[in-house]
């Protein structure tokens, strides 16, 4: 039910309502004869307080016409002024025990079958519970939200301690969608999300007339949850997350954490769990995935080593083979997943996803280098964004040893959000300017400053690079025909108390589109995805978080004004006879 029917439906039962009450009250007064009594002690109650507001006024402070008219609290709606938080009139279902005023039994039923009427109409409500709610003889809520409909059917059990008080309620008319960037409210104070975060705007009498629009846009941001989801339920991943964020702003135009919640319905089991669930490493629903909880996120990195090479001038000549047999250093042996031959070029070790060409890459350029570019585009701090929750990187330190820095160079021994991933990929394909994420839309021409952290050259020859792997590497099923897309794979195993574990991987693919001018990066992450038919039973990003982003891309590219061109693409004439699958 929208929030047009629920004012259709207001107004269209107000005699019915009023009917339905004299039943009740009738029903309850015929059971004795005993309420006649109480009539004139109402009246002269009502008289004594009658006169006690004309000796001492009113109790309440009387409002101004137009703090009546303001809404309690402010419309956040999306980029293009579509809602997703308003207030709207609700009725709350409250028990007084004293409704009757005579002394007795507070119910003409008895509270088992008071109870039992009311889960015939609210199925989620605990009969067992409510029963023993009514019989304790306290007053208080028993539901915070009901529709006019349902007040009705409550009206229908004719019992006057049933009250049904009208109360302004903040509504999320696209449900659990953006829940975790919305948040919730409670009792009138915003709660995680933007809701939180935009709370004394929200609040503030001279503002809250108005609606507040953030970043999002609605309609990506319901594709990206549904592509997601689709892809979290084909290989039973225990969850997922995304985001899509605008390059040159640092707007995040979607963000999504799967599984999320529903804001209009907060419950017990969305805000904690239990000791036997955190130790298998489950986090509550409202628990955001993208801004904090950090992961290893794999090969995702092994771009961001490159450009740090080619920044530095350790990487000129593309053709330069290495070595790419297994590194060992440190006691440890880094090798790659499968063989990949004896040399590759870097071309070849991006397409291949090699870890040890990676490795030496990043020997060559050092842990000086390579760390201080890690931290120039924020991945030694939480995340840039205005939410409350987010998580702290797990930071390698100062002193990176030899073989710190050539496994943080593939993405192993740092972990991060995927959010800083996403802005990360921004700064590499922008032309090489590093920006900090947002949730406020920003005006055209007033994007936030940025630093520079790669060269302009640096960022072309990226988009050339994470071209190529789109297109003849483990990026292949990312590609979305017309949009140029450019991205990287990255499958990680998670780190527990005793080692790696070897089933349980984090696969991610991050992607840029379209790469001959970049506007927007696309993260799909899958947490724990399992080898089913759909992934022809592989768990690697390859296989399930690519497909997602070559899915979604066609889906969000003409909603974002981007439209697919088969006449364009990325010049990539200079590097493609350094790649075999190229020549074939």
């Amino acid at each position: 039910m929208n929030a047009y029917a629920i004012d259709s439906m207001v107004a269209a039962g107000p005699l019915r309502v009023a009917n339905k009450r004299l039943e009740a009250l009738l029903v309850a007064r015929m059971r004795a004869l005993l309420l006649m009594p109480a009539f004139g002690l109402v009246a002269v109650v009502a008289l004594m307080r009658i006169a006690t507001f004309g000796v001492l006024g009113a109790p309440d402070t009387p409002l101004s016409m137009e703090e009546r008219l303001l809404p309690p609290r402010g419309e956040i709606t999306d980029r293009n002024g579509l809602p997703l938080a308003r207030n709207y009139d609700a009725f709350a279902l409250w028990y007084n025990p004293t409704a009757m005023k005579d002394g007795g039994s507070p119910l003409v039923h008895r509270p088992e079958e008071v109870a039992a009427r009311l889960a015939a109409i609210f199925p989620e409500l605990d009969e067992a519970d409510v029963a023993a709610r009514l019989a304790s003889g306290r007053a208080q809520y028993l539901r915070r939200r009901l529709l006019p409909e349902e007040a009705n059917r409550v009206f229908d059990i004719g019992e006057p301690a049933l009250e049904l008080p009208a109360e302004k309620d903040r509504f999320y008319p696209q449900g659990s969608m953006a829940a975790h960037v919305l948040g919730y409210v409670k009792d009138g104070e915003g709660h995680l999300g933007m809701e939180s975060v935009l709370n004394d705007r929200l609040t503030d009498s001279s503002l809250r007339g108005e609606p507040t629009a953030i970043a999002l846009d609605l309609r990506v941001q319901g594709a990206l949850e549904d592509e997601l989801n689709k892809g979290m339920l084909s290989v039973n991943a225990r969850g997922a997350a995304g985001v899509v964020l605008d390059v040159d702003t640092g707007e995040v135009i979607a963000m999504a954490s799967l599984p999320a919640f529903d804001p209009n319905d907060i419950k017990t089991s969305d805000l904690m769990i239990s000791d036997a669930e955190a130790k298998l490493g489950r986090t509550p629903r409202v628990f955001n995935s993208v801004t904090n909880q950090v992961y290893e996120l794999g090969s995702t990195f092994k771009p961001l080593t490159v450009a740090a090479a080619i920044d530095a001038g350790i990487v000129r000549d593309l053709s330069l083979r290495y070595d790419a047999k297994p590194v060992k250093v440190a006691g440890r042996t880094l090798a790659d997943s499968h063989n990949l031959g004896d040399t590759l070029n870097v071309p070849e070790a991006l397409i291949h996803s090699s870890n040890t060409v990676t490795a030496r890459v990043a020997d060559k350029l050092g842990a000086e280098r390579l760390r201080d570019t890690m931290r120039a585009l924020g991945l030694a701090e939480r995340p840039y964004i205005e939410l409350p929750a987010r998580g702290a990187p797990l930071w390698p330190g100062e002193k990176w040893s030899r073989v710190t820095t050539m496994t943080v160079a593939y993405g192993h021994g740092i972990a991060v959000t995927p959010l800083h991933l996403a802005s990360a990929y921004a700064a590499m394909v922008n032309g090489g300017v590093w920006r900090p994420a947002t949730l406020y839309k920003v005006e055209p021409g007033k994007e936030p400053a940025g630093r520079r952290v790669f060269k302009e050259d640096t960022s072309a020859r990226m988009r050339q690079l994470l071209r190529m792997v789109a297109v003849y590497g483990t990026g292949r099923s990312a590609d979305a025909p017309g949009y140029r897309v450019g991205g990287k794979t990255g499958s990680a195993e998670k780190p527990s108390a005793h080692g790696y574990r070897k089933k349980s991987l984090v696969s991610t693919f991050a992607a840029a589109f379209p790469m001959d001018d970049p506007r927007y990066v696309v993260i799909a992450m899958l947490d724990e995805p399992q080898g089913t038919t759909a992934s022809s039973y592989q768990r690697t990003a390859a296989w399930n978080a690519a497909p997602i982003v070559g899915k979604l891309i066609p889906r969000i590219g003409p909603m974002l004004d981007v439209r697919p061109d088969l006449s364009r693409d990325v010049d990539i004439s200079d590097i493609k006879p350094l790649i075999p699958e190229a020549n074939r």
